[in-house]
């Protein structure tokens, strides 16, 4: 168990659950350091170790650091909301899924229908790897996905999962004021809202 206290009430676990998973958040605001691409590296080994459906591991990162020639391109298809703040990002991420696997012992592909599913474990490792190595990651959703294929050269059979803004934190000095104030960790739902003995509950229809 890590020795690190939550950051906030609101943070705090109601179960012994390690803080490295706690402690993790998404912030908006990022210092100007540059991300040497062997520390980027270990959040992608973090990331390799994850499960997957047959040990397919499905998951594919493509990323460009913040002053080289694709940062811009991999920051375009970002909605202007995240491009406003995403640019100060050490580096951009995009990732991506295959969506077919051959089994073992068998010759041919087929769909693998876990493939965004195995995608996000991935993540989930990647983005604790690097609250571990004292940077932060913030995943999103708000981009536009064919534009994102093309900007990416992505062939047919890959789906792009989510955009992936990777820095250190910064003193928010970049966010206009009503993102400064919402520059904080978010609570989360109990767990007896999320997990239940037995069949489907009530409760979880909320």
């Amino acid at each position: 168990m890590t020795t690190q206290e939550p950051p906030s009430k609101i943070r705090a676990p109601e179960h012994p659950a390690d803080l490295i998973f706690v402690n993790r958040w998404s912030p908006r605001s990022f210092s100007e350091h540059h991300i040497p691409e062997g520390v980027l590296y270990t959040f992608f080994e973090a990331a390799r170790w994850a499960p997957s459906a047959f040990n397919a591991q499905p998951w594919r990162f493509l990323y460009a650091l913040r002053g080289q020639s694709e940062f811009d391109a991999f920051l375009a298809p970002l909605i202007a909301f995240n491009q406003g703040w995403a640019r100060h990002a050490a580096a951009l991420i995009y990732l991506l899924s295959r969506k077919d696997f051959t089994p073992p012992g068998e010759t041919e592909p087929q769909f693998s229908r876990t493939h965004s599913f195995d995608s996000g474990a991935a993540w989930a490792n990647f983005a604790n790897q690097a609250t571990a190595a004292g940077w932060v990651a913030h995943g999103m959703s708000g981009f536009d996905v064919e534009k994102a294929r093309t900007v990416l050269k992505l062939p047919e059979g890959f789906a792009v999962e989510i955009a992936i803004a990777v820095g250190r934190k910064g003193d928010g000095a970049h966010l206009p004021p009503g993102l400064l104030q919402r520059e904080r960790p978010s609570g989360r739902s109990p767990v007896g809202d999320l997990a239940a003995r037995g069949l489907f509950p009530e409760r979880f229809r909320r």
